[in-house]
């Protein structure tokens, strides 16, 4: 009998923690609410179906309780169009949950994690083919926090890379989305710096806040933020309504953000990083690589879906062809 062909490699791989969100339908506070709504949401499975609507293909990896949220979850990544075969099942853990509660100064999160199936990833996981074959790993600072073994998987997949002829770091490219959860941090804000900072070092591609990067490193610039990340070879700096700059091989490039209506924020960040690895997948250049994280941002800001609906490319290649005193006098979205 003849041998089934391999089936393509992934162009990206995403691995963490994916809950159950509850959330209201509009924007009154969860405690004023009388019935809720059940969605899906994790930093690194929002980036997954985003590239997935960006064209690419795309599978998430983590672990989920034998419950109707992980259920729920594989049917809502699946719809998304991400491979979602190798996530595995912990028959004694739960899937993990969050709350969204929205107010004046923002939506808060009320997160119901500890312990969690996601919890028990370890560093086994490194060793998948489906993360050999691909092109693009994305992991993120969130799950560093959950647990030793997911701090392990993340220095599988970070720090024990073994090198090229060249000294550099075989495999797949690893970009890496800093995500500082200071809630998650049993050893508190010291121990995240050390960490995370030691982390981001050894990634290819590195996304981090500027705001975010002051609270762990006091780097209020981002061009000091990208200094202090070196030597990873490519640093994103994202500043929110502001814009966002790459640090790539010595080119500093800035692209400022687009005016657009905030209906929610939360996901707006994992949605940059899609829309960045997307035009980086394609081979675009930086400027249309920030472009692309700018659109997905935007397209996150004015939904409460932790997902957004990402730009069609026709639409993406008409923003794509304007000159910059175009781009940075578009109109409010």
């Amino acid at each position: 009998m003849p041998t089934a062909p391999p089936l393509p490699a992934a162009d990206a791989v995403c691995v963490g923690e994916t809950m159950a969100v509850l959330g209201p339908s509009d924007d009154r506070p969860l405690a004023e609410q009388e019935s809720v709504r059940l969605g899906t949401g994790g930093a690194e499975s929002n980036v997954a179906c985003a590239l997935a609507g960006f064209g690419h293909r795309t599978a998430w990896l983590s672990r989920l309780g034998d419950d109707p949220f992980g259920r729920r979850i594989r049917a809502e990544l699946t719809a998304c169009g991400v491979d979602v075969d190798a996530v595995q099942t912990d028959p004694d853990r739960p899937t993990g949950v969050y709350f969204k509660d929205p107010g004046r100064a923002g939506t808060r999160t009320h997160y119901y994690r500890r312990g969690s199936a996601a919890a028990g990833m370890g560093p086994e996981l490194a060793r998948l083919p489906l993360l050999r074959r691909a092109r693009l790993v994305h992991l993120s600072g969130i799950t560093a926090a959950l647990s030793d073994s997911c701090g392990q998987l993340l220095d599988a997949l970070l720090l024990d890379r073994d090198p090229d002829a060249e000294g550099r770091a075989a495999g797949p490219v690893v970009s890496f989305d800093v995500n500082h959860r200071p809630a998650l941090w049993r050893g508190g804000s010291g121990q995240a710096a050390d960490r995370l900072l030691t982390l981001a070092r050894a990634a290819d591609l590195v996304f981090v806040g500027r705001d975010e990067a002051e609270g762990l490193w006091g780097t209020n610039r981002a061009d000091d933020a990208a200094a202090l990340l070196a030597p990873a070879p490519a640093v994103v700096v994202k500043d929110a309504e502001h814009g966002a700059t790459s640090y790539v091989r010595g080119t500093r490039t800035y692209v400022p953000s687009l005016p657009t209506k905030v209906v929610e924020p939360v996901g707006a960040g994992d949605a940059f990083a899609a829309g960045y690895l997307s035009g980086a997948l394609d081979g675009r250049d930086e400027r249309a690589r920030l472009r692309l994280g700018h659109l997905a941002a935007a397209a996150a800001l004015r939904t409460r879906d932790d997902v957004p609906v990402v730009p069609a490319r026709e639409e993406t290649g008409r923003f794509l062809a304007l000159d910059d005193e175009a781009w940075a006098t578009l109109p409010r979205r």
